[in-house]
C-alpha cells in the first residue's frame, strides 16, 4: 500500500478528518511536518499551513519560516505565520522555554481555528514520539493513563502520522525527494526527550529491531486495559458514591471492599485533584480518625462517620458579607438572607431558617460569615455561653457541614444568630421589645 493510501486509511480508521474537513497543518519545516503536508496535499485534503517562529535560534529560525512560506506557495495553500518572544513569555509566566513555546503555539492554533474556520489541527507526531513519551512518563512516574502514548485524536488536535516510525519517514521523504530543514537543536542532548532519542532508543532498537511495532501492540493492550479500568471506576461511582447538593459522599464500607483498593480509590478521587500520596495517607486512617481532613488544590475531603465527604474549596463567593443598615437582602454562599423590619414584637418559632431579634440591639454593619475557632454565643434558652465547636458537637452537625452554617454577627462582635440552628439569648424578642428585625435564609 502506498504511503498516501496508508495515510488516508489511518485518518479514516481513527476518524481524524474527512475530505471536506478544513485542516490546519502545523509545519515547522522539519522532515516530519513536511511529509505530513505532502501527504495532506497528495490525499486531496483541504488544508492550510501554520508556522511559529519562537525567536530562539536567530537566522536559522528565520530561514525555516521563509522555507515554510515557500512550501505553502508550492502547494497552493493558505499560509499563517507568527513570531513569539518566547523567552519573555516564559519569564513572565514562570515557565520553562519548552512549556512557554507549547502554550504559545496551542493558543495561536486555537485562535486560527476560530478566525479562519479550521476544524482540525494536524500535528506531525509519529511512532517514535510515542515511544519517547512513554519512556519519559515511566521515568517520571505514571499510571496506566501515561502508558497509552500519544492519542491519534485529542479534541480538534489530530496526529495523522502515528502509523509511521522515524526510519520509515526518512525512507519515504528520500523516495519522494522532499526538501526539508534540519533543526540543529534536535541533535542536542540538553533536553530529556533528545537524550532518550539519541542515547536510549538506539539501545532498545539493538535489543529489538522491531521496537516500533512492539510498542504499537503494547499500546493497544494498554489502551484496552485503561478502558476496562475506566468502565470499572464509572460503575463504582454509581455503587459507592452519592451526590448531595455540592457534596460527594463515598461509603467507607464500600471502599473497604475495593480490590485493588489503592488504585480504585485513587481513580475515584482523581477528578477532585487528589494525588496518590493523599490516597495512601487516607487508607491508613480510614478506621482510626474520623474528622481527618485532606486538601487538594480544588477540594477538601473529610473522613466523617462511615463516609468520605468531598466538597469544593470555598471561593470568593463564600467570603464574609457585610449588611449595612437599610439593606433588605444579601447573598451568601448558597443562600439569600432577607432582612425585614416590623413594628410589632413578633416572635418566630418552628422555622430554623428564620428568626426575629430586638432591632434596637443591632449595631450596623452586621456581618454574615462562617464560624471561626473560638466563636461562642448564648444559645436561646440558656444562661451560659457555649463555644460554637461544642454546640456543633451537641447538635451532631457533620464536620463537613460546619463551614456552611451562616453566622450572623453584630458590629460589636456578638453572634446574633446561628442560621438554621439557634438565635442568641441576648437578642431575643422580649416584653420590652418595641421593634423587631426579621432575618430569613432562602436557599438559592
Amino acid at each position: 500500500m502506498l504511503p498516501v493510501e496508508r495515510f488516508i486509511d489511518f485518518a479514516v480508521q481513527n476518524k481524524l478528518f474527512e475530505p471536506g474537513t478544513k485542516v490546519l497543518a502545523a509545519v515547522s519545516g522539519g522532515i516530519d511536518s513536511v511529509l505530513m503536508a505532502h501527504l495532506l496535499k497528495s490525499a486531496g485534503y483541504q488544508f492550510g499551513i501554520a508556522h511559529c517562529n519562537f525567536m530562539l535560534r536567530g537566522p536559522e529560525a528565520d530561514a525555516e519560516q521563509e522555507f515554510t512560506c515557500g512550501l505553502a506557495a508550492q502547494f497552493g495553500v493558505s499560509f499563517h505565520t507568527t513570531n513569539f518572544d518566547t523567552k519573555l513569555y516564559a519569564a513572565k509566566h514562570k515557565l520553562s522555554t519548552q512549556m512557554a513555546a507549547r502554550e504559545l503555539r496551542y493558543q495561536w492554533f486555537a485562535g486560527l481555528c476560530q478566525t479562519a474556520g479550521y476544524e482540525a489541527v494536524a500535528l506531525a507526531h509519529h511512532q517514535n514520539d510515542t515511544i519517547e513519551t512513554i519512556l519519559l512518563n515511566l521515568t517520571r512516574g505514571t499510571g496506566i493513563a501515561g502508558l497509552h502514548g500519544i492519542m491519534p485524536r485529542n479534541g480538534n488536535l489530530v496526529r495523522p502520522l502515528l502509523f509511521l516510525g522515524r526510519e520509515e519517514i526518512q525512507e519515504i521523504v528520500a523516495n519522494e525527494k522532499l526538501a526539508f530543514m534540519e533543526d540543529s537543536s534536535n541533535a542536542s542532548v540538553k533536553y530529556a526527550r533528545n537524550k532518550l532519542r539519541h542515547l536510549v532508543v538506539p539501545v532498545l532498537k539493538e535489543l529489538n529491531p522491531a521496537l516500533e511495532q512492539t510498542f504499537e501492540r503494547n499500546l493497544r493492550n494498554f489502551r484496552e486495559m485503561e478502558q476496562l479500568l475506566n468502565e470499572k471506576v464509572e460503575a463504582l461511582r454509581g455503587e459507592i458514591m452519592t451526590t448531595h447538593s455540592d457534596e460527594v459522599h463515598i461509603s467507607i464500607d464500600g471502599i473497604k471492599r475495593l480490590s485493588p483498593q489503592r488504585l480504585l480509590l485513587f481513580k475515584l478521587l482523581q477528578p477532585y485533584g487528589f494525588v496518590e500520596q493523599v490516597v495512601d495517607d487516607l487508607i491508613s486512617v480510614l478506621d482510626k480518625h474520623a474528622g481527618r481532613v485532606f486538601n487538594s488544590n480544588t477540594h477538601t475531603l473529610v473522613v466523617d462517620r462511615g463516609m468520605l465527604v468531598v466538597v469544593g474549596i470555598k471561593t470568593a463567593a463564600d467570603m464574609p458579607v457585610v449588611i449595612n443598615e437599610g439593606e433588605t437582602s444579601v447573598n451568601y454562599h448558597t443562600f439569600k438572607l432577607s432582612v425585614l423590619q416590623d413594628d410589632s414584637p413578633l416572635i418566630i418559632k418552628d422555622n430554623p431558617l428564620a428568626t426575629s431579634v430586638d432591632a434596637e440591639l443591632l449595631v450596623y454593619p452586621l456581618t454574615l460569615r462562617s464560624w471561626q475557632m473560638g466563636d461562642y454565643f448564648y444559645p436561646l434558652g440558656m444562661k451560659d455561653k457555649q463555644k460554637l465547636s461544642d454546640f456543633f458537637i451537641h447538635q451532631k452537625v457533620p464536620l463537613h457541614q460546619k463551614g456552611d452554617v451562616p453566622v450572623l454577627v453584630n458590629a460589636n462582635g456578638d453572634i446574633i444568630w446561628l442560621g438554621g440552628y439557634r438565635p442568641d439569648e441576648r437578642y431575643k424578642v422580649g416584653k420590652n421589645t418595641k421593634k423587631v428585625t426579621i432575618f430569613e435564609l432562602i436557599k438559592l
